[in-house]
């Protein structure tokens, strides 16, 4: 069955997601590419034929004589809305091509810079005829200058050569799968965030960090520029409204303290305020904007390991939010849609989404921030075949691994484990300075797990400003900050403290509720399956009223509940798969999370170590 969010209803397919793609970084010469390009899929060249490189890539300066239609980018051709509905397999290659102008006609010195969001997996791009660049990995985006490419016309011709070999290799994938079903999605590939060129001077900001000193009263910023001289300073203004909070002039390249003045604004889910940023290089000026908030870890009045917002303790409330659409797959089909879950989750009293095993746009976070939703951020996983004993038997009952033995985990291949290791680092700075991420997952489940203890130290190195959960439910190497959970076939129950880490419960319930009319599949997956909305309904009270409330008086001290929305196969979303159902009343929710809430200021009965054993649900 075809499934259309509303959104899809609405789409226009020449000028698909027009909204500015990198909020904190906005220039005014910029031209968005998104819209009708040709495609064409193909068999990989002989030459090409590289069973043991799945980096492979054909040459985009030689693209088909022959075409096989059009696509909508940024769709990718599995979906619905790329108007394709084609799967690319590893022994091929998708091309794109479409012709384009810029925005204006270059000035002396200055530079055209192309912009893809995310292309899945590896891609080869050419300009004009020229090859100038490529990327691998399908969560990140990239940019590259084509300004000596530009040939002397107002037309030029892009063609991008993508190669996706999903899980045939260790390239990060996510939950894609080669076989879908259960937990495992259908496939996507190539162009699936926005294309989008901008200009740029000589001496431009090629990128901005700013970083939240709470207890100084600062924001450090570090103005980036690859081509500006040893001497070059920027001007900053950061801005409440109309007011100046400061206004200093600093040098590129160097971390700097600034000052805010007046009373300190800070950034909360409840208030989350933002002061809006100025930066002027030379003859470059760009628009950001920064919350004033930290996050960190401690103990609450009661004694318990907690979280810590803006230094007090704090109980996340969240959703496991995988960031999938019937109609797009990755791709939401409009910025209205991203919006939209955020605040669904914010009107059921949800103050925080794990991102699970997905990069989103930057657009994305940006709805996070200005409308108060904590996020928690996955890496992507990758590596070779998972062994079910080692990633799925720990849900019942399995030993924790040693997870320096890589080949258990399906990271055997060094080249993968450096990919891997690259990838999170490009990730990290990427999204430094969103506000709204308050804690990094590098690992899941045992999902090409490896060295989770030093990564873990790599990640606190690298950003020691936001908590660590490790490895996020099973196969816990100690480390990080968080001992992590997840729990789905027996009663919750806190373990005894042994572990002077914060406990969180990162994964739970997922119970299911099949709507008509509203599923993917006639095959439905889910821990616990109910057949009505009132049975759900009921079920949930019990779980979070009888368990998790009860759990959180004894310290457990954040919560993700499985999940925010349907994804294929799996109906255990508090929102069906195309947006338009809501099973559980948004004011039950909400008041189910806040007794959640008053849990965490009640004292425990110390006579109890435990919360006991509950009655088994009715299916």
């Amino acid at each position: 069955m075809t499934l259309l969010t509303p959104w899809a209803d609405d789409l226009d397919a020449d000028s698909p997601l027009p909204d500015y793609p990198r909020p904190q970084l906005v220039r005014g010469d910029w031209v968005n590419l998104n819209g009708p390009w040709d495609y064409a899929i193909t068999a990989l060249r002989l030459d090409q034929r590289a069973d043991t490189d799945p980096l492979a890539v054909a040459d985009p300066a030689g693209p088909p004589v022959d075409w096989d239609g059009r696509i909508v980018v940024p769709f990718s051709p599995e979906t619905t809305l790329s108007g394709v509905g084609r799967t690319l397999r590893a022994d091929q290659t998708l091309w794109y091509r479409r012709s384009f102008a810029l925005p204006r006609p270059l000035r002396e010195g200055e530079r055209a810079i192309l912009h893809f969001g995310a292309v899945d997996q590896s891609c080869r791009v050419a300009v004009d005829g020229t090859e100038v660049g490529g990327h691998t990995g399908g969560y990140l985006p990239f940019s590259i200058d084509v300004t000596s490419a530009l040939a002397a016309s107002a037309q030029h011709e892009l063609v991008v050569a993508v190669r996706d070999v999903t899980d045939a290799s260790w390239l990060a994938r996510g939950k894609q799968s080669g076989r879908p079903g259960g937990i495992w999605y259908t496939p996507q590939s190539g162009i699936w965030q926005t294309v989008w060129l901008e200009i740029v001077p000589r001496v431009a900001v090629n990128r901005l960090v700013l970083t939240p000193d709470l207890d100084a009263g600062t924001v450090v910023v570090t103005v980036h520029s690859e081509h500006a001289e040893g001497a070059e300073h920027a001007q900053v203004h950061v801005l409440d409204g109309t007011r100046v909070a400061a206004s200093v002039v600093l040098p590129v390249g160097e971390p700097t303290p600034v000052t805010l003045d007046g009373p300190l604004k800070t950034w909360t889910p409840d208030d989350p305020f933002l002061y809006d940023v100025r930066v002027t290089l030379g003859d470059d000026r760009v628009a950001s904007y920064v919350g004033m908030r930290s996050f960190g870890v401690g103990v609450d009045e009661r004694g318990f390991p907690c979280l810590l917002l803006n230094g007090e303790p704090h109980l996340p409330v969240g959703l496991l939010d995988q960031g999938y659409w019937p109609d797009g797959g990755y791709t939401a089909a409009s910025d209205a849609a991203l919006e939209y879950d955020i605040r669904l989750a914010k009107r059921m009293g949800f103050t925080m989404l794990r991102k699970h095993i997905k990069v989103e746009p930057l657009r994305w976070y940006h709805h996070c921030d200005r409308l108060g939703m904590l996020v928690w951020q996955d890496a992507v996983s990758g590596g070779t075949a998972y062994n079910p004993l080692v990633v799925s038997a720990p849900a019942i009952a399995s030993p924790t691994l040693d997870d320096r033995k890589h080949g258990r985990f399906g990271r055997a291949d060094a080249a993968g484990r450096e990919q891997f290791e690259s990838e999170l680092r490009d990730m990290i700075e990427h999204l430094r300075s969103v506000t709204s991420i308050s804690l990094w997952v590098p690992f899941n489940e045992g999902w090409g797990q490896f060295d989770a203890a030093r990564i873990a130290a790599a990640v606190r190195a690298l950003d020691p400003t936001r908590p660590i959960d490790h490895a996020s439910g099973w196969h816990d190497q100690g480390a990080g900050d968080l001992r992590s959970l997840h729990i789905y076939f027996r009663a919750v129950r806190p373990p005894r403290r042994a572990d002077a880490r914060v406990l969180a419960l990162t994964e739970y319930g997922g119970y299911s509720l099949a709507v008509p009319s509203h599923t993917w599949s006639s095959t439905s997956f889910g821990y616990k399956k109910y057949r009505s909305r009132d049975q759900l309904v009921a079920a949930l009270e019990r779980l979070h009223d009888r368990e998790i409330a009860p759990a959180i008086e004894r310290g457990l001290a954040a919560t993700v509940y499985t999940q925010l929305a349907d994804v294929e196969e799996e109906v255990n979303g508090l929102v069906t798969y195309d947006r338009r159902f809501v099973k559980v009343p948004e004011d039950v929710m909400r008041a189910i999370n806040d007794r959640l809430r008053d849990a965490s200021s009640r004292r425990p009965d110390r006579a109890e170590s435990s919360v006991g054993p509950t009655r088994k649900d009715p299916a």
